[in-house]
């Protein structure tokens, strides 16, 4: 009986071969450029993103000035309706007021309902009369007529309203006209009298 002999495969026993990593394929050329041109572009639209947000901002800005502004022109007019109205009542003497004159009663009663109507429709567009009395004096809110001294008030105070002022949101529609509390002078104070002194005596001769 003849030997049956395994062959010896080393290569056999254990298992196929595994292949050697093979080395990383260098870059191709020009990579580097192109990813410069990626960053760029990039950069480039997280720009133009940006500028549109803000043109988007402003321009909604822009609108919201519109709108509230529009009316400028057209409530300053309608303000020396508002004035003329305020002269009115003020030239009718206090004591003719009340006194049983029927028609002038319901003429003072209209002209004072008809102001009040003309200041709410303007609160309605933003117009809104500015502080005066009390206050300290803003010249971007108010403009000086006349300065007058005070003993309750300090200086720079607003003392008088002359006419009122109005502002649209945060601009200055009309400025107040107003009398302006001033330092007092100081009181001058006389000089004593000068003494008169004996002068000394001479020697005698």
């Amino acid at each position: 009986m003849a030997d049956q002999t395994t062959p010896d495969n080393e290569d056999t026993a254990k298992g196929p071969e595994t292949p050697a990593p093979e080395a990383a394929a260098p870059a191709p050329e020009g990579s580097e450029a192109l990813q410069a041109d990626l960053t760029e572009m990039k950069n480039k639209v997280l720009r133009t993103l940006a500028e549109m947000e803000n043109l988007r901002r402003r321009t909604e800005r822009e609108i919201a000035d519109a709108r509230q502004y529009a009316v400028a022109n057209f409530a300053r007019d309608v303000l020396t309706v508002g004035d003329n109205l305020r002269r009115a009542l003020d030239h009718v003497p206090k004591d003719q007021r009340g006194k049983g004159d029927a028609a002038l009663d319901a003429l003072i009663e209209g002209v004072e309902m008809t102001e009040r109507s003309l200041e709410q429709s303007l609160g309605k567009f933003g117009v809104k009369r500015t502080e005066t009395k009390g206050q300290k004096f803003d010249p971007a809110l108010h403009q000086a007529m006349f300065e007058m001294e005070s003993a309750e008030l300090p200086p720079g105070t607003i003392a008088e309203e002359v006419q009122a002022g109005y502002a649209i949101g945060e601009r200055v529609l009309r400025p107040a006209l107003v009398g302006v509390v001033k330092r007092p002078k100081p009181v001058a104070v006389p000089d004593p009298e000068p003494k008169v002194t004996a002068a000394p005596e001479g020697p005698e001769s």
